[in-house]
Parts: C-alpha cells; structure tokens; sequence
C-alpha cells in the first residue's frame, strides 16, 4: 500500500483498534525519512483527523521530538503492539466477580476470555456490545448484554465498573458516553471504578488539552459519542506494568509536548 494511501485508511478508520491505527501510520511516515516539512504536515493531519486518539498523539509527539524520527515511530508502534495491559486487567480482578463494561472496550475486553471465574455485563453504548456478547460466551465466559436503558441498574449491582479511555490526562479522561454515569453510580452504591489506560493513552497537559478542544462539543456535550470525565471518580487505573492511582498512574507519561501539533491542521 502507497505511503500515502496507509494515511488515508487511518483518517477514514472508524472503529479500527489503535494498535492497527498506529501500526498503519508508522509505516506510512517511513516514506517521509528525508522530509522533515512533510512529517509533520503528516503528523498534524492525521491527529486532527482522528484527534480522540490518545495513541496517534503519543505517536505523532515523540516521532516529531525524537532525533530519529521513523525509528521512534516504528519503537512506538512495537510498544503498542506488545501492550501487556489485557493480561494486567485479567490477572487483577478479583475471583467470582461481576465486572461491567461498556461498549467493545480492546483492551479491557482482550483479556477476558482467561477468565472463566466472572460474569460480564456488557452495555451497548456504540453498536458493538452485543458482539462481544457473543465472543465472551464462545469462550465460555458469562456475558449478559444490557440496553442502554439498563446502565444504571448494571452499574449498580457490579463489583467492578471497568472503562476504557483512549486518552487520559490531568484534566481527567476521555470515555464513551455513559461513563460518568456508569462511574458515578458504582461510586454511590460501593463499586470499584477501574479505568484501563494502555500504552499511548496517557497525554500531559497541553497535548491532552488539545485533543479534548477537537474531540469534545462545548455546546451540546450530550450529542457527543465521548465525553470528558473526572479523575475523582476512579479508584484505580490499569496500565501495561499493574495498577495504581490516579495521580501516580499520571506520573508514567512518556508523551513529549510536539508544539507543532496544539494547533489545528
């Protein structure tokens, strides 16, 4: 596939994991090795096609910083690909757990079928839950699909609410909507709130920022397919190397501030 092309099929992506987003962009700005102007005119476009993509930023920032640019960006899409967090969030929870999740979460949900031990609710808030219904019961997993209408009542009888965030800062974190309240609930009714942050997803603040500016309607928040939501309600955050709180889980930031991405393509 053209250089070009590879970038193409990444603005269009719709759903496609972030692995195979960042595995696919990588290879495209090999082509731009000996063109410094085009990497980054490549690097902006594609975070402001995409621009919830927590990982594409990390990609795109440390490409733009490194003194080798293509071999950084081929390190990080090896990192991403090598993310261990699946593992973490099966080998964390609890034994004879109800564990909710919301949507077709990757990595939250990639680890599941090793255990045998829990019963998933999934709320379909984006299209995909009833097929991870499915996939879970194939593997002998307990899964119940539940309709939106039921993600209070979901949340409140799990014992773990597990979300998924494609980006994570100190402003808080970006999740499919419904978390917050999914969140809020297991808060009031003494569930634990995980949030699974692989790698690529945690962002310092200025990068973080940016990327909520284009992802997130100030007018009508309500319409949006993500939603900004607090820290405050977390009680651990999962990551590649175990769990941890919120603001030591923050300290693990290994995305460089790129100024020439804050501003807008």
């Amino acid at each position: 596939m053209h250089p070009i092309e590879r970038l193409r099929y990444v603005a269009r992506a719709h759903g496609a994991s972030q692995a195979v987003m960042v595995a696919e962009t990588a290879a495209a700005l090999r082509s731009f090795g000996r063109d410094p102007q085009g990497l980054v005119t490549a690097c902006r476009r594609i975070v402001d096609r995409q621009p919830s993509s927590g990982p594409l930023w990390w990609l795109a920032a440390r490409t733009l910083t490194a003194p080798d640019p293509i071999a950084e960006a081929q390190l990080a899409a090896a990192e991403i690909e090598d993310d261990r967090t699946p593992r973490v969030v099966a080998d964390a929870l609890p034994e004879d757990t109800t564990v909710l999740l919301l949507g077709w979460p990757e990595l939250a949900a990639g680890g599941l079928p090793r255990r045998g031990d829990v019963d998933v609710l999934v709320c379909d808030v984006d299209g995909a839950g009833s097929s991870l219904v499915l996939r879970l019961l194939r593997s002998d997993v307990d899964a119940t699909d539940v309709p939106l209408s039921g993600l209070g009542a979901a949340a409140a009888e799990a014992d773990v609410v597990v979300l998924e965030t494609p980006a994570m800062g100190p402003g808080g974190f970006v999740a499919p909507s419904g978390s917050r309240a999914a969140a809020s609930v297991a808060r009031l009714s003494g569930a634990e709130v995980w949030l699974v942050a692989g790698i690529g997803r945690l962002l310092p603040e200025r990068m973080f920022n940016a990327l909520c500016d284009r992802t997130l309607a100030a007018d009508s928040p309500w319409d949006d397919e993500l939603e900004l939501v607090p820290l405050d309600l977390v009680d651990k955050v999962v990551g590649p190397t175990g769990t941890a709180n919120p603001t030591d889980a923050l300290r693990r930031t290994d995305c460089p501030v790129a100024p020439e991405l804050l501003k807008p393509f």
